[in-house]
């Protein structure tokens, strides 16, 4: 597991008991999420932002809430790509969207029986370690269910951010849905404004 350490609307909807709550911390995942999902990417030259995720990133930055990334990269088990070419992709994420406050990825293989590959628990459970918040405290942002259910897993709040790639069931069982990451973080805040937002009732779904 790698552990780096740094120191508008769309569709929304949530589900199941609601209760007022603010993240202190918001961890995305990296592909189909922060940026265009490229099957095996080794090419830094590759990697395209998603349309809003530079300005939700600064959003989160000038409010003071810590950001991290949370990345099942089975390519590096798999040796599609090298430890060094992961880095330079990563670097080139950070030199698009600025830096995260921690990165937490699985190289492992998906015949691995780590406890890091999502939707196991372990790198939310080290990101939030790393910025030094409870999961309960978290938000994870991710496009698949098992980013949904690591997040579940960790204790974390999850919400769906869903691509071409996310299946309808997924969708389905996800604790909550949002059309982008704009409206994924108004979900949670409950304004544009973070820094003087008040907390929103967000969905928890069955066992978040």
């Amino acid at each position: 597991m790698e552990n780096r350490r740094r120191s508008t609307a769309g569709h929304a909807r949530a589900r199941g008991p609601r209760r007022p709550w603010t993240p202190r911390a918001v961890l995305f995942d990296r592909d189909g999420t922060l940026v265009h999902d490229v099957p095996y990417n080794r090419d830094p030259r590759l990697v395209r932002p998603m349309p809003d995720a530079a300005r939700v990133l600064d959003e989160l930055r000038e409010a003071g809430i810590p950001t991290g990334v949370v990345s099942n990269q089975s390519g590096v088990g798999l040796g599609i790509i090298s430890p060094d070419e992961l880095e330079a992709v990563n670097a080139r994420v950070e030199e698009i969207l600025g830096p995260f406050d921690t990165w937490q990825v699985c190289p492992h293989g998906p015949d691995g029986r780590c406890r890091c590959r999502k939707p196991q628990p372990g790198l939310i459970l080290a990101a939030c370690s790393a910025l030094g918040v409870a999961p309960s405290d978290a938000l994870v942002i991710g496009d698949i269910g098992k980013d949904m259910e690591a997040a579940r897993r960790a204790g974390a709040r999850g919400v769906l951010v869903p691509t071409r790639v996310t299946r309808r069931q997924e969708v389905l069982e996800a604790p909550a849905v949002a059309g982008d990451l704009t409206s994924a973080l108004i979900l949670a805040f409950g304004s544009r404004e973070l820094a003087s937002s008040e907390p929103l009732a967000t969905g928890t779904g069955g066992a978040q």
